[in-house]
């Protein structure tokens, strides 16, 4: 389970910087990334922090997403999907989703819990540690044709033919 990479399969292209006040690159997540919404006492559902650098400079939008490959389904578990994030923008607040602090022109769709914003962690009990990817797109279109009530997963599509490059943090969190 903690071997697989989801960006593994996808084209190759460089990275660049991404970094966060809430937690480090493969450090566990803060109590405000974690999920009230789907009972983890103290959770926040608060999406972290997000800095980012040295993205290409044809980069016209981002997209950042978050995903957790190790979710007990057979498709994974989409948290947080946001796109059309304009180019001039290199960080997010804390809790910037689910606050309307999202830069103007940034849409998000649905995550797997049902509803549009960020959804924190809520790896089952006793289903040890789950890895969640936080991922940075720079991409090379100001606006993605993506419908408002599209999947992430076809906003994964898209990303597929637009992305110029990515910048990867892995938060992880587990609940005994």
């Amino acid at each position: 389970m903690e071997s697989y990479d989801p960006y593994q399969a996808l084209p190759q292209v460089p990275d660049f910087a991404v970094s966060s006040e809430e937690f480090v690159d493969g450090g566990t997540f803060a109590p405000a990334q974690y999920s009230a919404k789907m009972g983890v006492p103290g959770g926040g559902d608060a999406s972290p922090q997000l800095s980012w650098s040295g993205f290409p400079e044809q980069t016209r939008s981002f997209a950042v997403t978050m995903y957790d490959p190790d979710a007990p389904t057979a498709s994974g578990f989409w948290h947080w999907a946001a796109f059309n994030i304009p180019a001039s923008v290199t960080g997010l607040a804390a809790d910037a989703a689910n606050t309307g602090r999202m830069p103007e022109g940034t849409l998000q769709l649905a995550n797997d819990a049902g509803f549009t914003g960020f959804i924190g962690a809520a790896p089952p009990a006793g289903h040890g540690r789950h890895r969640y990817f936080v991922v940075v797109h720079a991409v090379d279109t100001e606006e993605l044709d993506v419908p408002a009530d599209a999947t992430p997963a076809a906003l994964g599509f898209a990303l597929f033919t637009h992305t110029l490059a990515r910048a990867v943090m892995i938060g992880t969190a587990e609940i005994e």
